[in-house]
């Protein structure tokens, strides 16, 4: 039960990351693609904007991908972690912890999930137990 439980946590967080990623790149899922996030990056110091919102992106949907398919699982919540590390010191820090005053709170959820799965594991149903 374990590894279905791992498995379910690796598939939500990474689905998500792969939305966020979208949300960067494409501007699907009411995001504002590469230009409106470049845009908004240049404001809060992310330079040059569109270049890091790039980086940013693919970060984003490569490492959901990977976290969802357990494959290079260590790497994958690296991935994950940075962009949550990144979050909560340019964006989400100077507000506190609590989500309701857009605090840090959710991205210090995810960060724990993604390094907590790194650390024990992605479980049997992953590519990692598969190929390596």
């Amino acid at each position: 039960m374990g590894s279905i439980g791992i498995l379910i946590i690796r598939l939500v967080i990474g689905i998500l990351f792969i939305g966020h990623g979208a949300q960067k790149l494409f501007g699907w899922f009411g995001g504002h693609g590469l230009q409106g996030t470049g845009g908004w990056f240049d404001s809060i110091g992310i330079k040059p904007g569109v270049t890091m919102a790039l980086v940013a992106g693919l970060v984003e949907l490569v490492g959901g991908v990977m976290f969802a398919a357990g494959l290079l699982t260590p790497l994958a919540a690296i991935m994950i972690a940075g962009t949550m590390i990144i979050s909560i010191v340019k964006v989400h820090g100077s507000n506190g912890l609590w989500a309701q005053a857009n605090g840090y709170e959710y991205n210090l959820t995810l960060l724990a999930v993604a390094i907590g799965i790194a650390c024990i594991g992605p479980g049997k149903y992953a590519l990692d137990s598969v190929l390596f």
